[in-house]
């Protein structure tokens, strides 16, 4: 009988594992880091995961982010994904209705109004899985990322490796002369440094600046 029993708990731990990805509470998931460690391509796949699993989805992205394509999420290496462009954090819940997982691209060009809907869908029993940059070109915490990092259930930081040395890489540093703080741009305008190249670049572009 106890036997049984065991095989009985094993088979039911067994389907709940199966199932598990349609049957977690709502939650946040946040993957941040810097330009090119590989956040929109770990956000496709989880999407495309809970896709397979039956699951509804919807994925949402910044209007003014046509760099691959004006409507889908495209990473680095060409993986892409459909999504809806929106100009208000707002939209995403009055496009959500009846949805199992929304996925947010690019979050840190968003309003701050992005913090309160998140919470919002993860209250309801929605699963929401959000990617963006953790620091703007400055080393300076960018737009709602911050707070999404504080009321996320989970937050993976990726990293891109350093173009000067190899390490682990810190920041996006961007290498034309724009103070603009949003500025669209790929490895031409870009490059992903460690922190001590990236204090090496700062010095060295203020010796340049002063002759």
């Amino acid at each position: 009988m106890q036997f049984l029993k065991r095989i009985c708990n094993f088979a039911g731990n067994m389907n709940t594992n199966i199932n598990g990805e349609a049957h977690r509470p709502g939650r946040i998931e946040v993957i941040c880091g810097s330009m090119f460690s590989g956040k929109t391509e770990e956000l496709i796949r989880r999407l495309r995961r809970a896709k397979f699993a039956k699951q509804k989805v919807e994925i949402f992205k910044p209007a003014i982010d046509v760099r691959y394509s004006e409507e889908d999420v495209v990473s680095h290496d060409q993986k892409h994904i459909l999504s809806t462009p929106i100009d208000s954090s707002a939209s995403i819940l009055l496009l959500s209705s009846d949805i199992d997982v929304v996925g947010i691209d690019e979050a840190q060009f968003f309003d701050n109004g992005l913090v309160d809907v998140c919470n919002e869908l993860a209250n309801r029993g929605v699963r929401v899985i959000i990617a963006g940059l953790d620091m703007d070109f400055r080393g300076q915490p960018f737009g709602p990322m911050p707070s999404l990092c504080a009321i996320a259930d989970d937050v993976t930081k990726v990293h891109a490796i350093c173009v000067k040395c190899g390490n682990l890489a810190y920041v996006s540093h961007r290498l034309v002369d724009n103070d603009r703080r949003v500025l669209l741009g790929e490895t031409q305008e870009y490059e992903p440094l460690c922190r001590e190249c990236y204090q090496k670049a700062l010095e060295e572009e203020k010796e340049r600046k002063n002759g």
